[in-house]
């Protein structure tokens, strides 16, 4: 149940934001070039103008791969007097979701051509002992806060997801604050997401209210007709934005060539429509079920040294799901399909999946738990319809 306070979300996150200041010696913003990150910056340079805390560390973690307005709004904000920049653009590994063939992005390996040059205040050295996506986040608060209580904050919004929505609101992290997670409870460094009650309306009501600039990606995105919840910044690769290729071609046509040279995989948009390219909705006549359809492409889409942790996740889902409405048994294995399809690695498409009302309200009919009587007939469709509930 969601509770409604007399006060609105922007007074909320000044807030939340004061407190945070008061019971750390250093707040460090994670900047993504997205809306949310520009939203929970700009209310951070806010609050710490208000408690003398300027300049405000920023962190930004360049992944190459990027729109080159996101680069650009970038500049803006890393030269920014209120702003101390970390703009890292330092040798990491990016899963590659269009290909099962070149399956890693070495961003700013010295071996390889860049999209773009560095910048000049950049961090270019990577000595934080790690050189993967989420990793890094901790390992830059232990490598440079190694003797001060210190939080990261990120724009992170329960709006996005089920799960977002129950890891923000209901376990105590820090002291009676639900909404973040703890890096390294020694070193006591956490992180945490203010703007975690917020909307994506509250988003753009705060950016236009206030003027702040933000990537101009936005703007060609509304044009294009994206839904507001569609909108992603994220590398150009990653599987939860890899629709937005369709669309880097016409706006970013130069980024787009830079792209294709630099990464197997991506050119294979330009020949797909925006909605088929990762499509598994009708099951192909040479296969007799769903299961040897995605057994298939496992055997050979993925590159057999890496099949086992697929083969592994995909059993545990046969052996949960096996109760499952037999009408709608499909919508498991397309959803495997496609982490197939986008070489997810990480399983972002199957946490989505699980995530979603009809898993949810299955898993706790199989659990037991009684399900309340006011439940839609869409709500419950992973439940057999011969059981009692």
């Amino acid at each position: 149940m969601i509770s409604y306070l007399k006060h609105n979300v922007f007074e909320g996150a000044k807030a939340r934001l004061r407190y945070l200041f008061e019971e750390f010696d250093e707040l460090v913003i994670c900047f993504s070039g997205g809306k949310d990150s520009t939203a929970l910056l700009n209310v951070a340079l806010i609050v710490a103008e208000e408690m003398d805390r300027l300049p405000m560390p920023v962190m930004f973690l360049d992944q190459e791969a990027e729109w080159q307005t996101v680069i650009d709004y970038t500049r803006i904000t890393m030269t920014d007097p209120r702003v101390k920049p970390y703009w890292l653009q330092i040798p990491i590994r990016l899963f590659n979701a269009t290909s099962a063939e070149n399956t890693w992005l070495n961003c700013w390996d010295e071996n390889e051509e860049w999209m773009r040059e560095k910048e000049e205040i950049s961090i270019k050295e990577n000595v934080y002992g790690t050189n993967r996506f989420h990793a890094m986040f901790p390992a830059f608060l232990k490598y440079h806060y190694p003797n001060k209580k210190v939080a990261m904050l990120t724009g992170i919004r329960a709006e996005e997801s089920p799960n977002r929505r129950a890891g923000l609101t209901n376990n105590a992290t820090y002291k009676h604050i639900t909404y973040g997670k703890i890096y390294d409870a020694k070193l006591e460094h956490y992180n945490f997401h203010p703007l975690y009650d917020w909307g994506w309306r509250d988003v753009w009501k705060a950016i236009h209210d206030h003027n702040w600039p933000y990537a101009k990606t936005y703007d060609y995105y509304y044009r294009y007709g994206i839904a507001p919840s569609k909108m992603r910044i994220s590398n150009l690769h990653h599987e939860t934005a890899v629709h937005q290729l369709y669309y880097l071609q016409e706006i970013e046509g130069d980024t787009w060539d830079k792209l294709t040279k630099r990464l197997g995989g991506i050119n294979q948009a330009r020949h797909f429509t925006r909605t088929e390219m990762f499509k598994c909705e009708k099951l192909p006549y040479m296969f007799k079920d769903w299961a040897e359809y995605r057994n298939y492409l496992l055997s050979k889409f993925i590159p057999e040294e890496n099949q086992e942790p697929f083969r592994k996740r995909f059993a545990n889902m046969d052996d949960w799901y096996k109760e499952m409405n037999k009408e709608k048994i499909h919508k498991v294995y397309q959803a495997q399909i496609t982490t197939i399809l986008m070489n997810d690695f990480e399983f972002t498409r199957l946490a989505n999946f699980t995530s979603n009302n009809q898993s949810i309200n299955y898993r706790k009919w199989k659990n037991g738990q009684v399900l309340p009587s006011n439940l839609t007939e869409r709500d419950l469709e992973f439940i057999p319809k011969d059981k009692n509930i």
